[in-house]
């Protein structure tokens, strides 16, 4: 049994990932401009309130999840290829997501000697 492609079959399997992609960037490019319309109406009304970002919480979750990419990773080319350059492929997130917990733990350092003196303009 033959298992090539047309031509045909092979443009439209091409073309798929690129449609998608152009979807995708259109809905999000009118979810940001729809959000954009609605802050400016906001402050026309004076009602609109900015909303303060927890920079803490974003380290922590985001390094986690970082760890856990780069330990999976790490241990997968580590198994599948041994000691190559492809492990960096896990190492860089690894190394990331270790920086972020760091830098959770030291804010976290500094806010509680910061609260003594009563300076509150850590994150």
């Amino acid at each position: 049994m033959d298992t090539s492609l047309t031509p045909a079959a092979q443009v439209i399997i091409a073309i798929i990932p690129i449609v998608g992609i152009v979807f995708g960037a259109t809905i999000v490019f009118f979810a940001i401009l729809w959000r954009h319309h609605e802050i400016k109406q906001r402050i026309k009304n004076n009602s609109y309130t900015p909303v303060k970002f927890n920079w803490r919480a974003f380290t922590l979750l985001f390094g986690l999840c970082l760890i856990g990419v780069g330990l999976v990773l790490t241990a997968m080319f580590a198994l599948l290829e041994g000691k190559t350059w492809a492990m960096l492929g896990g190492l860089i997130p690894l190394a990331i997501g270790i920086m972020l917990i760091i830098f959770y733990k030291l804010t976290s350092s500094n806010k509680s000697e910061s609260s003594k003196n009563g300076n509150n303009n850590v994150f």
